[in-house]
């Protein structure tokens, strides 16, 4: 962008003063924020169910190999909550409101709860949502293309970790 581009600081200032309920939505704003906000949702939905499977998988992994996978279980659960706290956050700058309400996760979710009745069944359904999640992702990211950087900058930070996460359950497959 060059110097001819930039709006002056008078306009600027005035600007900010124009609608301040609307918080960091500022008139500048290009995306359809219901949109946004309805795809943050279901991302939100996404994160909450994948702690819960991750979390159950935790606690009910045995095996010879149990303890390791366990270790990953947990840390992930760990960072997806972490992405849902993001997520929520961001939906709340945008004047939304976060879905929290356990009937509407699995309905709203990209990825299902499926319980895995082994280590290998728990490992595979673990990898399979991390994928959804990852091409949904992708998705996301590029629809929302320059419209609203941040939230594409929120769902790259999540991409790239949840990309991490498939190839962590990838080499746990790959060892069971």
């Amino acid at each position: 962008m060059s110097n001819a581009e930039l709006t002056d600081v008078q306009t600027l200032r005035q600007r900010a003063r124009q609608n301040v309920e609307d918080g960091p939505v500022t008139q500048d704003y290009k995306a359809d924020r219901e949109e946004i906000i309805r795809l943050l949702n279901g991302s939100l939905a996404t994160e909450l169910v994948c702690v819960l499977r991750y979390k159950r998988h935790y606690f009910m992994a045995s095996g010879i190999k149990a303890s390791v996978a366990a270790d990953e279980f947990l840390e992930h659960a760990q960072q997806e909550s972490e992405h849902a706290d993001k997520l929520a956050e961001r939906i709340v700058q945008l004047g939304g409101e976060p879905d929290f309400n356990p009937d509407n996760l699995s309905k709203n979710s990209h990825a299902q709860y499926v319980a895995g009745a082994t280590l290998k069944e728990m490992v595979l359904e673990d990898l399979v949502a991390e994928r959804i999640a990852v091409e949904s992702y992708r998705e996301i990211i590029q629809y929302i293309g320059d419209k609203d950087p941040t939230t594409r900058r929120i769902f790259e930070d999540i991409l790239a970790q949840e990309e991490e996460h498939a190839d962590d359950m990838a080499d746990l497959l790959e060892g069971l």
